[in-house]
């Protein structure tokens, strides 16, 4: 039998992807954020596609603030931009 692949939706695009192909941002429970590698860190996580075009989308419509519920800084964005390259 094949092994489930579990799916997440992407913040900033709405597409539907592997878990795998998604970079995960969660908000800790200090309230600070993070990329996660893992994907297993505590708190609130929000998925982004491994695309500089997402990051950029998602930094557009705000789209990862409304999924975290918290601003983004201004130095977390680079951060993020070099995450998917």
């Amino acid at each position: 039998m094949a092994r489930k692949i579990p799916m997440r939706r992407c913040v900033a695009t709405g597409e539907q992807l592997p878990k795998k192909e998604l970079l995960r941002v969660v908000r800790t429970p200090e309230g600070t954020l993070a990329v996660d590698v893992t994907g297993k860190a505590n708190g609130r996580g929000a998925y982004l596609k491994k695309d500089p075009a997402a990051v950029a989308a998602a930094r557009k419509t705000k789209a990862l603030e409304r999924a975290l519920e918290v601003p983004v800084p201004e130095e977390f964005w680079t951060v993020l931009e070099q995450a998917v390259r």
